[in-house]
């Protein structure tokens, strides 16, 4: 069987039409959720380490990253994303690795350029891997500067801070070349994707690692697609804010909104050209496709905006997965088995019937997804800094490593259940989801990430309560 893995950064569940719809409106995702309908749909799907690179390295090996034992990166040519921001360990397999040795031949077009920064190490075991360059601040070009008022089309003068105008000096440059749709990145990625799948029929197995960085920021979109939700003249505005945007002008708020819908919708029409590609090369019938993302992005959910790692929420957390069968085993299907990142690793290689040269994190969960059970797991945690979240069937726990800065939400409440933070009801409850996350970590914290918590601030509205006994 073939198996082709597709990766969308910041790409949201509910910016899927399947899905759901974010709360300022629907997006348009006609070829996802054709895809959808020919999928098994996982509904309880989470990261179990994050940032970018921390997911990456659990989809990728199948092993847990939390609470990064190994984790305090500072190498050079790269900021510190996070804890766990960093290479992946040389005593542990890649998915690419394990189906090279199984004869697969495998390869990995991405345009996630934290993948390709010195010292990192996201390409191992591929047979043919393409880096896509120029997103974000990645030094494709040095010049020309663009002028102050091309700046200023794109990032609002009242957002304009230093660090903003350099971020997007830099963007601006690496989009000089851009003259048509196709020249855009995720075009670029899918194209490429398609070639790779052409270029290697005679192959007798594939595995394809697909990742884009969209609908990651910073949302530059064809004006097309941003005018299918607004077409209103004015300012764009493309970046991200990373803190609140409760003073943010309510238009700007709107047109990033906007953007991100534009850019999610570019993104499914170019999925669905890959996923034409495949049904012209007649991969379809031997072909197990995985859609899924890293995270997804608040864009004023709670007046934020940002991939907020603590106190974590779902526009954040909760990410797709969509796993459609060559045989059409699962089609039109709903699981709401709880299901992580590692876990994506252990279905790929059950499907492949290629068992792992050590033992993973992740489970296989096909056949329970399919019958109803039995679970997994009863909980998930997810790892992000020095916040953990732990969640279950019913209770949602955020806090820090240290067991302070603690939020308690009822899923069952009706409303937003996060709205309320019901810690100081539920004491035990707080105390045995901690332990749980702890448990996980295998029973200790590293001690930098227990100084990074000390030093990380408590959000506003926590609970005094100290879960950690």
């Amino acid at each position: 069987m073939n198996i082709i893995l597709v990766i969308f950064d910041s790409l949201r569940k509910d910016s899927v039409g399947c899905y759901g719809a974010p709360p300022w409106g629907p997006i348009r995702t006609p070829r996802l959720d054709a895809f959808a309908a020919e999928s098994l749909m996982m509904t309880r799907a989470y990261p179990e380490s994050l940032p970018t690179l921390p997911a990456r390295r659990a989809i990728y090996t199948g092993q847990r990253v939390y609470p990064f034992e190994d984790g305090d990166f500072h190498l050079k040519g790269d900021f510190v994303g996070a804890p766990g921001w960093g290479p992946m360990r040389e005593d542990q397999d890649t998915l690419a690795e394990i189906l090279s040795a199984a004869g697969y031949r495998t390869g990995l077009i991405s345009d996630v350029y934290h993948q390709f920064k010195p010292s990192k190490n996201y390409w191992r075991g591929f047979q043919q891997w393409m880096f896509l360059r120029g997103k974000e601040i990645d030094p494709y070009r040095s010049g020309p500067l663009p002028t102050q008022v091309e700046i200023d089309r794109w990032l609002p003068k009242e957002l304009q801070t230093p660090r903003r105008v350099r971020f997007i000096t830099q963007c601006l440059m690496n989009m000089y070349d851009r003259t048509t749709e196709e020249d855009y990145f995720v075009a670029r990625v899918m194209i490429e994707s398609a070639r790779w799948l052409q270029q290697n029929r005679d192959a007798e197995r594939i595995f394809l690692t697909v990742e884009s960085f969209d609908p990651h920021e910073p949302w530059f979109v064809p004006a097309h697609y941003r005018q299918l939700y607004d077409r209103s003249e004015g300012c764009e505005q493309v970046i991200s804010l990373y803190g609140s945007t409760a003073d943010m002008a309510p238009n700007l708020l709107h047109r990033t909104q906007m953007n991100y819908s534009g850019l999610v919708t570019m993104c499914d029409r170019w999925f669905g050209y890959l996923y034409d590609a495949m049904a012209a090369l007649g991969m379809l019938e031997n072909t197990l496709v995985i859609v899924t993302s890293d995270h997804g992005h608040s864009l004023g959910d709670r007046d934020y905006m940002g991939k907020r790692g603590y106190p974590f929420a779902p526009e954040v957390v909760d990410i797709p997965l969509l796993i459609r069968h060559p045989s059409g085993v699962g089609a039109g299907r709903k699981s709401d088995l709880l299901v992580q990142h590692t876990d994506i690793t252990a279905l790929v290689l059950e499907a492949a019937g290629v068992n792992p040269p050590q033992p993973l994190h992740g489970q296989p969960f096909w056949q329970a997804a399919l019958a109803g059970g039995p679970a997994l797991r009863d909980h998930a945690t997810v790892g992000w800094g020095s916040g953990l979240a732990v969640i279950n069937e019913r209770w949602w726990l955020n806090g820090k490593v240290n067991g302070r800065g603690i939020f308690l939400h009822d899923l069952t409440a009706s409303g937003d259940p996060f709205a309320v933070n019901v810690a100081d009801d539920h004491p035990q409850i707080v105390r045995r989801l901690f332990r749980a996350g702890l448990a996980d970590a295998g029973g200790s914290f590293p001690a930098f990430l227990l100084d990074l918590a000390e030093r990380d601030a408590d959000a506003p509205g926590c609970s005094a309560l100290v879960a950690r006994e």
